[in-house]
Parts: structure tokens; sequence; C-alpha cells
């Protein structure tokens, strides 16, 4: 697997946005829940404060971090029908299996071009 990883920072850094979950607790108070991380969790007299302390504890967080975009290219897998491909091409008996396919297509081909015969005939005289 071919793994990689920009460390070069964009020339315009995008804006971070994250879903908040916001909770009325039994005490009346308000926590705050940074979804995807759930460790970052705070709680306030209201709302508005509970969010500006998470903003804060994750500002801080990010002061000593660095985000970084990875780039990976899916695994090569190989076509499930592959290992199948010319596992008779040794067999002895592959051209005569063979052989029996076609004359019983034939055989079918037949008898479909007989019944559309059939009902050709049978449509031009109603």
């Amino acid at each position: 697997m071919n793994l990689g990883f920009l460390t070069v920072p964009p020339k315009k850094t995008p804006k971070l946005t994250y879903e908040v979950l916001i909770e009325n607790e039994p005490d009346g108070t308000v926590k705050a829940t940074l979804l995807g991380l759930a460790d970052f969790q705070s709680s306030g007299a209201t709302k508005e404060e509970a969010i500006k302390t998470l903003i804060q504890r994750l500002q801080a967080r990010l002061e000593k971090a660095e985000i970084v975009t990875l780039e990976m290219e899916p695994p090569k897998t190989e076509h499930p029908w592959m290992k199948f491909a010319g596992m008779f091409k040794d067999d002895p008996q592959f051209d005569e299996v063979q052989e029996h396919i076609e004359a019983y297509r034939r055989e079918l081909d037949t008898e479909m071009e007989e019944y559309y015969q059939q009902f050709d005939a049978e449509d031009q005289t109603k």
C-alpha cells in the first residue's frame, strides 16, 4: 500500500468546522460535546459558556498539534474471476466439452429458428 502525507500547509488554511452536541444536564448546567472526539467535553451555566470553554480547549489542543492530509492509494486487488482463467488449459477433455457445448448451442438455435418460423406462419394466416 502506498501511503503518503502532505505536511506543507496549504496556501490558505481551511476553516475547521465541528458538530457539537449540546445537552441540558439535570443540575441545570449545559454540556457541550465535540462529535467525533467524545473526550472533548465542557460544561457551563449556559450554552454559550459551554461552547466558549469547548472552543478554548480545542484551540489549546490544536496549538500543540499538527493537522496533515493523508493521501492513500487503495490496495490493488485481483479480479475474483482471474483465479479461474486458464484453469482447464491442460485438461485433455476440454476440447471435447467445448464441442458438446457448441453442438448443443446449434441445436437450440435450430429449435428457436423453427419456433419463429412457425410463429410467423401462424401470424400470417390471421
